[in-house]
């Protein structure tokens, strides 16, 4: 979604008020968010907080797990 929205991991950082190397972090799969953080992510993209955990269900039904960034967290 961020990359959709044109969002480099600091703008994502600035609107959600979370530092961008945790944002890295987080899409390289090294941490998993709580959920006070997925909801400032969501805020930061712009997009309702049950619309981030539908996408979050339909890529753990698909893969098992949230898959792993391709680019592995790089930018």
């Amino acid at each position: 979604m961020r990359r959709e929205g044109h969002l480099s991991q600091e703008a994502l950082g600035l609107r959600a008020d979370i530092h961008p190397t945790w944002i890295s972090h987080l899409e390289s799969g090294r941490v998993n968010p709580t959920w006070g953080n997925v909801r400032r992510i969501a805020i930061g993209l712009r997009v309702p907080l049950h619309v981030l955990a539908a996408l979050a269900e339909d890529l753990e039904a698909k893969y098992g797990t949230a898959p792993q960034s391709e680019t592995g967290g790089g930018r």
